[in-house]
């Protein structure tokens, strides 16, 4: 349980995260700003037995451009930092191996598309929405490209302004012309959106594949080379998606919808681990190469202890007002309150195994599989036998519905310890980020929370939230941050442009965009 260095100063590493965290959480910040306008027009325009097969089917695409990408989200900064060739033959080996996966995943949607509509007939244009799983993929791969020259902002403006928005302007067209397939429709543009987005930035920094030819047996060797992270990186992806695709099978695409409006709720916090994910995979990357393990478990501590610390504060505000977070989207999804309580605290707990798997897929990519395989086992195995218990017992629909997040939790919680414990042996450092303060933050902000639920429902949320983050945030500033801390909001002209381009140099390589 470490505590604060407060004589250190941040090294060039921790600089570098910090600056690549400030840039994306303001794409956290513009993410959230658009993805809670979708779920509002979602819940009120379509309705949750709308949004709950919309979620099915989008839950069975993105699993297939998971797929496709075969570990290249986070496996390329290892490829691109070997100079084995040059990175822009890399980069085209890459998205032609997505695409290859991307064109096998389509072809089985189109042939079986009952499996995106499992408990629904397929009508108007939901058979296209397998078009998506390349435009996706895509999109992944060469975002992971610019995030090795440290590009964050092409993510932020992929992720969090262009597919937001998109999708939530387009679904409010669309409810007024389109009500059958106006969700559907939304999300292809959105997907194409993205796409565009992370193309134009790649081609600018990369450049077009001049000098580069197909090479089917280099592109076998590296989907084989990252199968062990692409298992890892469907493991993590599929704990958070998993849970919907059981509860499809049990209970009604309204009830369906309900969780999946709490689900999104509670994966914002979430995000603000992936603020981190473009930088923090290059940085130990490099460390890697240079066998410099105690910069490693450093780097994973820091970035652990920011992220509990963010998301533990995060998680407070959206819960503790819980009711009237969920009632913004509708009444009928308040009846989704107490899941969205589990699975917030699951997304607090989750932190130090995903900052733990950020190292162990370069330094124990097989061991790091397994664990993940047995992780997502023991949520597959608790999640149907609490819905068999609860409903054995007779407990309503909804409250059986809260199966699924109380299983994520609990396997979350293996998946922590065990990784934790893993990466710590093999660096011979502790890694763990906790610390004693966030519970003396999290008391603060829970006695705020109690006042700010005594307020008219709009007061709640107005007032109420900004006050539990800012109780929260003051004590952990206070009592938990030291130098190294600090440096994550130190703010500089520098981070404005890293919106716009790339600033940093990637390990091993100069300044220089490759041409």
């Amino acid at each position: 349980m470490s505590e604060p260095d407060v004589t250190a100063a941040p090294s060039a590493d921790l600089a570098a995260l910090a600056r690549g965290g400030r840039v994306n959480f303001f794409g956290f910040v513009l993410r959230l700003a658009a993805r809670l306008p979708f779920l509002f027009i979602a819940g009120r325009m379509y309705g949750p037995e709308a949004l709950g097969r919309f979620a099915y089917a989008v839950l069975i695409v993105e699993f297939a451009a998971q797929l496709a990408t075969l570990g290249l989200k986070r496996g390329l900064a290892q490829q691109l930092a070997r100079k084995d060739k040059p990175d822009v033959c890399t980069c085209w080996d890459a998205l032609l191996v997505a695409a290859v996966g991307a064109g096998i995943g389509m072809t089985i949607l189109f042939v079986f598309p009952q499996a995106m509509f499992p408990n629904s007939e397929i009508h108007g244009l939901e058979w296209l929405l397998p078009v998506a799983v390349i435009a996706l993929a895509w999109s992944d791969v060469m975002l992971a490209a610019l995030a090795y020259r440290h590009d964050v902002g092409a993510t932020v403006r992929a992720r969090a302004i262009v597919e937001p928005w998109t999708i939530s302007i387009a679904a409010f067209v669309f409810a007024f012309l389109s009500q059958r397939d106006g969700l559907i429709i939304a999300y292809a543009m959105s997907m194409v959106g993205a796409l565009i987005a992370s193309a134009v930035p790649f081609l600018r920094t990369y450049g077009l594949a001049r000098g580069w030819k197909p090479n089917p047996a280099e592109s076998w060797r590296m989907a084989r080379r990252y199968l062990p992270v692409a298992a890892a990186d469907t493991v993590e992806w599929g704990s958070r998606r998993i849970d919907i695709a059981i509860l499809g099978l049990f209970a009604s695409p309204a009830i369906v919808g309900i969780y999946y409006v709490a689900q999104n709720v509670a994966s914002l916090p979430s995000k603000l681990k992936t603020s981190f994910d473009p930088i923090l995979g290059p940085v130990i990357a490099s460390n890697v190469e240079k066998g410099d393990r105690a910069a490693i478990a450093k780097q994973v501590r820091q970035v652990g202890f920011w992220v509990i610390a963010a998301q533990a504060g995060v998680a407070l505000a959206l819960g503790i007002p819980g009711e009237g977070v969920m009632g913004l989207v509708g009444p009928a999804f308040v009846a989704g309150t107490a899941a969205l309580a589990f699975l917030l605290g699951a997304e607090v707990v989750a932190a130090t195994a995903t900052t733990s798997e950020a190292a162990l897929i370069y330094i124990a990519r097989h061991r790091n599989m397994v664990l993940s395989l047995l992780m997502i086992a023991l949520q597959a195995v608790l999640t149907v036998g609490l819905i068999l218990l609860m409903r054995r017992l007779g407990w309503p629909d909804m409250w059986q519905a809260t199966a699924p997040a109380i299983a994520l939790a609990l396997a979350l919680a293996f998946a922590a310890v065990s990784k934790a414990r893993l990466l710590a042996r093999l660096l011979g450092h502790p890694v763990s980020g906790w610390r004693w303060p966030i519970v003396w933050a999290t008391a603060a902000a829970a006695i705020v929370g109690q006042l700010a639920v005594m307020l008219p429902e709009w007061a709640e949320l107005a007032v109420g939230i900004p006050a539990i983050l800012g109780a929260f945030g003051a004590v952990i500033w206070i009592k938990g941050f030291g130098p190294e801390d600090r440096e994550l909001f130190r703010m500089r002209k520098s981070d404005i442009a890293g919106l716009s381009q790339a600033e940093l140099p990637a390990p091993g390589t100069t300044s220089e965009p490759a041409r």
